[in-house]
């Protein structure tokens, strides 16, 4: 094999592997409220808080509890674009729920998620 032609192959693996990296750089959940596993008295305010910025067109809350009822949970996003925040018209009662959020990251990728949390 030519030195000309491993300097192509090496150049093409390194151009792949750049090209992996960076399809897999999403914004990732850094933190939330109520934080995941978390036992809390009935919270109002609820946020995600992403890795990086998301599109708060496709970025949103919902809370769901154990027999799958839905509660309305009011979202915005922080002006960094980093952090979903939403209320609940009403106060959640015991049990347990699942705080569903859905967003898309900066390179349009979307994405769903949930962090469970018990309400005493």
């Amino acid at each position: 094999m030519t030195l000309r032609k491993i300097f192509s192959l090496v150049g093409a693996a390194g151009a792949l592997l750049l090209v992996a990296t960076q399809a897999d750089a999403h914004a990732r959940v850094v933190a939330s409220t109520p934080a995941a596993a978390a036992t809390v008295a009935s919270p109002r305010a609820l946020t995600v808080t992403f890795s990086e910025r998301v599109a708060s067109a496709f970025s949103g809350l919902e809370v769901v509890n154990a027999a799958g009822a839905k509660f309305a949970v009011t979202t915005t996003v922080s002006e960094d674009g980093r952090t979903v925040s939403g209320r609940t018209a009403r106060p959640l009662a015991a049990g347990a729920y699942s705080l569903n959020w859905r967003a898309a990251s900066a390179d349009g990728h979307r994405m769903t998620g949930a962090i469970a949390f018990t309400v005493r």
